[in-house]
């Protein structure tokens, strides 16, 4: 292969780990290697057989070493390399990924005497039984006056580090006070693999409140949620935070063990998966609208500007690209509220069908649902079925569909349930604009975005703006193999790195002008009962939500 360089770049996503091997003279990617989570999501039960609450989403950190061992070795094998072709590895994970460890870096559920305590698990970025202390949060941060709250667009979320690192303490005292450091899942591994322990800014910023100038909240405030939090900074919650333009360390020979890579192999500092889209789809300037799009959705834009947005998950100065703060907002239910219905909802006749055809029930769905036009089913939708994320952050709000009658056909649920999530994105960007975030174009990626394009044709007739479709499938393992890149010494900096590795559009979406008229009053419903059910005017969903439990 002569001089030329490689890198690998992995993503972990919620149910699997991809990694891709890449050229980092041009971006070809020459490989690819996928393995899905043998434990997946534990919201039922853990491996022992004991029974979890509602509103839990738990993961086995093995799995995550699994995951390197079985893709890294294979996708280098498939490009036909050796491991010392590979001159840098980064890694992207989902967040808030919380795993409480041991001084060592050794999760607490590999211990025997916590292998059947909850709280000793991964909590996943959609566990969402902390939401009792993120409501304590909040509350007791507007009334103490606390300047970051504003970051965070006035509410902490139940999906963050202190809201699920103090549920451990409130139901498991006893894992709270056994763990020596509550850590991200990415931060972990950067561990395991170089035997020095970081943290990401983009995962202390976003997800833990931290700020590069007065880092995280203050003993005092930790300790007005529980005196035993007084002391959580620096010794639970480690300090050792690093921008994004510095190395998590060099490959170990337990790391080269596990990954099958060379010992001294540069280690990328780790990126949450929506973030290192950016660099993927050459988006290191301000301006420009990334939605990643998959079980859920992140909305992230660059700003030269610092400005409060209500609502939104926060924003961290030179998180993702130098230079830039990078705001992010979020929907946390897309693809797994299309996933859920078509698993739970449609009639035998419909799986029938589909079945004779040799088609899958989306393609089906979606075949039927694009014959309708917009307004056709009578249908309106509120896309809150994992609760909202952004702008309303509140984990206790449900789904709504309103309009249902006796001839209300699949297809017609189908297209309202996407019609719901294209209404919380412009939802999001009008909050943005409305704050002073300029918003000059949108880009698209994720399967969905690639798959779908009724979806996006929806999207673009919703928001009335042209959509512009990633060229790559794989926007976070090629975003953490861009990382990679600088990492390795292939590239000086990020923004060099992203315009040589970086893929052409796919395609681009244009509004449609005559459904958008139709789209803007359906949206004007939808912001009326956004706000009737959201906002406090009518509490029943949870109300409805503590008569369940």
């Amino acid at each position: 292969m002569g001089n030329k360089k490689y890198v690998v770049g992995v993503d972990f996503g919620t149910l699997s780990g991809r990694a891709v091997v890449v050229d980092v003279a041009n971006g070809d990617e020459l490989s690819e290697s996928v393995y899905e989570y043998p434990h997946a999501v534990m919201d039922r039960e853990l491996p022992c057989g004991v029974k979890l609450d509602d509103n839990f989403a738990l993961q086995h950190p093995a799995d995550y070493i699994e995951t390197l061992s079985k893709i890294i070795p294979d996708a280098v094998s498939k490009a036909g390399l050796k491991k010392e072709d590979i001159c840098g590895l980064g890694i992207d994970f989902t967040a808030c990924t919380l795993i409480p460890t041991y001084e060592d870096g050794t999760p607490l559920c590999f211990d025997e005497k916590f292998k059947c305590n909850p709280h000793a698990y991964v909590k996943l970025w959609k566990h969402h039984a902390a939401q009792p202390e993120a409501d304590a949060i909040n509350k007791i941060a507007a009334e103490r006056g606390e300047d970051w709250l504003a970051v965070y667009g006035g509410k902490v979320s139940s999906e963050w580090a202190l809201p699920k690192i103090w549920q451990t303490l409130d139901e498991a005292p006893e894992v709270y006070e056994a763990a020596d450091r509550f850590t991200e899942a990415a931060d972990w591994l950067s561990f395991m693999l170089t035997g020095v322990e970081t943290h990401a800014a983009v995962f202390a910023g976003y997800k833990a409140l931290w700020n590069a100038e007065s880092g995280y909240p203050s003993g005092d405030f930790c300790a007005s949620l529980d005196e035993r939090m007084r002391n959580i900074v620096g010794t639970k919650l480690s300090e050792k935070v690093l921008p994004v333009n510095e190395i998590a360390g060099l490959i170990n020979e337990k790391g080269a063990e596990i990954t099958g890579l060379a010992v001294g192999t540069p280690l990328a500092l780790p990126m949450i998966d929506a973030h290192a889209a950016l660099p993927a789809l050459n988006i290191t300037a301000d301006g420009e609208l990334v939605i990643i799009m998959g079980t859920s959705s992140c909305h992230i834009i660059n700003s030269k500007k610092e400005i409060k947005v209500p609502g939104i998950c926060g924003y961290v100065k030179d998180g993702v690209v130098p230079g830039y703060y990078t705001y992010e907002a979020g929907q946390a239910c897309v693809g797994d509220g299309f996933d859920r219905f078509v698993k739970k909802c449609v009639p035998e006749s419909y799986t029938a069908e589909a079945k004779q055809r040799d088609i899958s029930i989306h393609k089906l769905l979606r075949e039927k649902a694009e014959k309708l036009a917009p307004g056709e089913s009578g249908l309106l939708c509120l896309d809150w079925f994992n609760g909202n994320r952004s702008v309303l952050v509140d984990a206790d709000l449900s789904g709504m569909i309103l309009g249902l009658t006796l001839n209300t056909m699949p297809e017609e649920i189908y297209r309202a349930l996407i019609e719901a999530t294209a209404y919380g994105t412009r939802m999001i960007i009008d909050t943005f604009e409305q704050s002073g975030i300029e918003i000059k174009s949108i880009c698209a990626c994720g399967g969905i975005a690639r798959k779908d394009a009724m979806m996006m044709q929806i999207y673009a007739d919703v928001t009335g703006r042209e959509i512009r479709i990633a060229g790559t499938t794989q926007a976070g393992a090629l975003g953490s193999a861009i990382y990679a890149s600088v990492a390795g010494g292939a590239y000086g900096t990020i923004t060099e790195a992203a315009e040589n590795i970086s893929k052409p559009d796919h395609s681009v979406y244009h509004p449609n002008l005559e459904n958008k008229k139709i789209y803007d009053k359906l949206y004007a419903e939808y912001a009326l009962l956004h706000d009737y059910f959201g906002r406090g005017e009518n509490d029943v969903m949870k109300r409805l939500a503590a008569l369940k439990k």
